[in-house]
């Protein structure tokens, strides 16, 4: 019995390594759409803002600030608004922090594109090059390992959520840039409940696609 090609290991290896990527960032760029913020806030017992803001005007706000994370516009995009009364939306400290929130989805983006592009590449290299079975035993390995991580992140949300948010969000951004008042704009739109659901759900698509992908796939 031969010894398998180490060339073919290694490619079958970047395409597993490739997959929970592809998964993951393919789920976060669907809720980044208007379908999952609506299906959010209507959610059974989604907090109320304390504040005042309807539903409807959840909808009409937060439309807005998604629109500003996947255009090309600057922060003056947000930073024009105003509400009927004449104030602004949203405060200086609320702004850059949704500057900062605009990098890392622009780049998560990107990311993903190159993911996908990969995984296309990959794919044609393996019919073309005869190693086709190693393509999908990537894609299984691949789908396993999206399993185990969305899994560990699904078990951190629902025993420690708290934690686990304040974890995710020093990844990505200074400490201290990221924390507001209940009476701010961000916090009335998104309040910790609306992450705790994103983070679940987004856990739930590429869990299901990864998992399928491990059993179809599989050897």
């Amino acid at each position: 019995m031969s010894s398998p090609n180490p060339g073919i290991q290694v490619l079958s290896w970047l395409v597993a390594i490739l997959v929970p990527v592809a998964l993951v960032l393919t789920a976060v760029r669907l809720l980044l759409t208007p379908v999952f913020v609506q299906f959010e806030y209507r959610t059974p017992n989604f907090p109320p803002d304390p504040y005042g803001f309807t539903r409807q005007d959840r909808l009409y706000w937060s439309q807005i600030a998604l629109n500003y994370l996947l255009n090309d516009q600057g922060i003056s995009y947000l930073g024009d608004l105003r509400f009927p009364d004449g104030n602004a939306p949203y405060n200086p400290r609320e702004l850059q922090h949704m500057a900062d929130v605009k990098t890392v989805v622009q780049a998560a983006l990107k990311v993903w594109i190159g993911s996908l592009v990969g995984l296309a590449l990959l794919g044609v290299w393996a019919w073309r090059a005869d190693w086709l079975a190693g393509f999908r035993h990537g894609l299984s390995r691949g789908g396993w390992l999206t399993v185990l991580l969305v899994g560990a992140v699904i078990l951190f949300v629902l025993v420690g959520f708290g934690v686990f948010f304040v974890f995710f969000h020093d990844i990505f951004f200074a400490p201290g840039t990221w924390t507001f008042a209940y009476s701010d704009t961000l916090i009335r739109l998104f309040p910790q409940r609306f992450w705790r659901d994103t983070f679940l759900v987004l856990g739930v698509l590429a869990g299901g696609v990864g998992l399928a992908l491990g059993y179809i796939f599989q050897r």
